[in-house]
């Protein structure tokens, strides 16, 4: 089944494209993962299925007995783009979300050991929830967005996309060089410090500065 983005404040349709995600854009969140930002972006796919909104469910796979949260700001595409330069990369840009990378760490752990791929424990269904689409027309700067995290009402991460190693733009022009991005795409830009555990049955809440918000639950 397609799924459409939902966009604040316009009757707008948009089929969700591929999902490109970012892996240690965040210096701290490199240290807590034991490890350094690379000395370029490092790319990861999750599918379109991986895709839910506010109000859904995050499904715990029988496979993972680890599951972790990681908030995110993500970059939704409208514009077909290749080796655009960095500072045309906003053109093709029409509004960003607020996400989560759900990941099965113990699963993506036991890959990492054996130097094996780790999609799967990136794209399980429900991995990917995002936001309302923001448009880029109410987000003065897209490099000074405030979002956080909270489960059960309790804070555990907090970011700023001023941290991240490489601004937006220098991250959409990386990725156009690599593979051609299409309308529908959603970039996830990586997540600060402070990735942990989520349960069954926790409510999980996101924030995109002022702007949006997402609220979804973890499945028993």
């Amino acid at each position: 089944m397609m799924k459409c983005y939902h966009f604040q404040k316009e009757n707008t349709s948009l089929s969700v494209g591929k999902i490109i995600c970012l892996a240690r854009t965040y210096k701290k969140h490199a240290e807590e993962m034991k490890t350094t930002p690379p000395p370029n972006p490092v790319l990861f796919l999750k599918p379109a299925s991986s895709i839910i909104f506010s109000g859904g469910t995050i499904q715990y796979p029988v496979q993972s007995h680890c599951v972790h949260h990681e908030v995110e700001v993500g970059v939704v595409i409208d514009k077909q783009a290749k080796n655009i330069l960095k500072e045309d990369a906003l053109t093709v840009v029409c509004g960003y979300v607020v996400g989560l990378d759900i990941t099965a760490r113990d699963i993506q752990a036991e890959a990492k050991k054996n130097g094996w791929p780790w999609s799967i424990a990136k794209g399980f269904d429900t991995f990917a929830p995002i936001s309302d689409v923001v448009s880029c027309n109410d987000v003065n700067d897209p490099n000074a967005l405030e979002f956080r995290l909270s489960v059960n009402s309790t804070v555990r991460q907090q970011g700023n996309t001023r941290d991240l190693v490489w601004n937006i733009e220098t991250l959409v022009s990386h990725i156009s060089k690599i593979m051609t991005l299409e309308p529908g795409d959603l970039i996830l830009t990586g997540t600060p410090e402070g990735v942990s555990e989520i349960k069954r049955g926790d409510q999980i809440t996101a924030e995109l500065d002022v702007f949006s918000s997402l609220s979804v639950t973890v499945g028993n």
